[in-house]
């Protein structure tokens, strides 16, 4: 079953056990596809774009979470995490920073970078061969250890 199915199915039950948190959580990722579908008019999504649409989700969920937490709004950061959390259960898992580790120095490797202007050249690797299956902030940061940046 693909992702939209998957989301579209689970709306359906959230809505039959009146799960409010969940079901406003998934009406979100439901709008987000739908959306994606209208600009060309499509019938369906590849699990591929729907995973970038959530991971595009996520990171809005979180800098929403970080501003709120600076305005004092818990009440807004409560909210926030609970449709995270929805998100994240749809995302597949990212390598963790040994295995980031890894696949950064072999970038470094391929493309011959020494110093710490070369970052860009690594991480446009590193995203090409790897697309969500690291965390970019953390493939940079660990690029940029490595780089002396």
């Amino acid at each position: 079953m693909s992702l939209l199915d998957r989301v579209s199915e689970e709306l359906k039950q959230a809505q039959l056990a009146q799960e409010k948190e969940r079901l406003l959580a998934l009406r979100s990722i439901r709008a987000a596809f739908l959306n994606e579908m209208k600009k060309d008019g499509s019938e369906s999504l590849d699990d591929e774009v729907c995973v970038a649409l959530l991971r595009r989700l996520a990171k809005q969920r979180k800098e929403s979470i970080e501003a709120f937490e600076k305005a004092g709004r818990g009440d807004r950061v409560e909210a926030e995490q609970s449709e995270l959390a929805v998100i994240e259960s749809y995302l597949p898992s990212l390598a963790d920073e040994a295995t980031t580790r890894d696949i950064v120095r072999a970038a470094i490797e391929q493309t011959g970078a020494q110093a710490p202007g070369d970052v860009g050249r690594v991480m446009g690797a590193v995203m090409k061969a790897h697309r969500g299956e690291v965390d970019g902030t953390l493939a940079k940061r660990i690029a940029d250890e490595i780089l002396g940046g």
